[in-house]
């Protein structure tokens, strides 16, 4: 940032940067593992700012996210409405491992008559399509458990779909999310908007550990979310990859089966009124950090 302000001619006496405003070009404008886009946003304000000077306004300026918006024109990557995006039961929120760190992934489930047969959208790779099929499969082994018809699939179709359709998207961590989606669209039970997972799933229910505790935690915390469900054989991950900083206000659910995953994330059968969020203690405790 400095080197910026310099190679155009200002000093820290006339512009002057807030730490929101860096956080609003970082979030909306420049997501990716390096600094390099980071250096070019920050450019261009400087040289907007020189420009202005050269006007004959030689008013300091502070650099400010609303700022920022007047400057660089609308956000490239716009954060998401959680609650918004899980009114309606079939959504869920997960969290995914990408090259430029953590990311929130929704994935949608709906029903519809059919044949028997299921539909996935959305670019995913093999061992998504694994997951979905397994997640599936769970389901309709255990379906009387969660009052559903066991021959739901007979004369129905299930379709997941994962939006930005564009990007490919592959790895063995949505099994958990896909069968969350699927069993709120078959119970009418919308998924909590306040919580987001990750985890592998099996035939028998069982959810198996992932890489990128750190950047999906991260991502989540990004967008306000302050609950996350992951697998109980990541404890070890949580405790050494998590600062405090970004464990305080932060509520892990250690899970090893499907059902512990349902039961903190869907909510009551929906009705024209959304029902109260109801928070839930971990499902199993976290040493301290030393």
């Amino acid at each position: 940032m400095d080197k910026q302000v310099k190679n155009h001619g200002l000093t820290a006496e006339y512009i002057q940067f807030a730490p929101d405003a860096l956080r609003r070009v970082i979030r909306g404008y420049t997501r990716e593992a390096g600094v390099r886009n980071l250096e070019r946003e920050i450019g261009s304000l400087c040289r907007k700012v020189a420009r202005r000077r050269a006007e004959g306004n030689d008013t300091p300026l502070e650099i400010t996210p609303d700022v920022v918006v007047d400057m660089l024109g609308a956000p490239k990557f716009l954060d998401e409405e959680m609650e918004e995006r899980t009114k309606y039961p079939g959504v869920a929120i997960g969290l995914a491992w990408t090259s430029v760190g953590g990311e929130v992934l929704f994935v949608e489930a709906s029903r519809m008559a059919g044949t028997g047969s299921l539909t996935l959208t959305g670019q995913l790779g093999d061992v998504m399509k694994e997951s979905a099929r397994a997640a599936l499969s769970w389901l309709r082994m255990h379906a009387k458990e969660y009052n559903i018809d066991p021959d739901f699939f007979k004369n129905a179709e299930i379709h997941i779909h994962v939006p930005s359709g564009a990007i490919p998207k592959d790895g063995p961590s949505a099994g958990v999310t896909m069968a969350t989606a699927m069993a709120s669209q078959l119970t009418g039970r919308p998924v909590r908007g306040d919580i987001a997972m990750t985890g592998e799933i099996t035939l028998s229910g069982r959810v198996l550990p992932i890489g990128g505790v750190k950047e999906k935690v991260l991502a989540a915390r990004r967008l306000g979310i302050h609950e996350v469900i992951l697998p109980k054989q990541n404890a070890k991950n949580v405790n050494e990859d998590l600062t405090p900083e970004l464990r305080k206000d932060l509520t892990v659910h250690l899970v090893s089966t499907i059902d512990e995953v349902l039961a903190l994330a869907l909510q009551p059968v929906s009705s024209d009124i959304r029902p109260v969020k109801k928070h839930h203690k971990p499902s199993a405790p976290i040493a301290a950090r030393p």
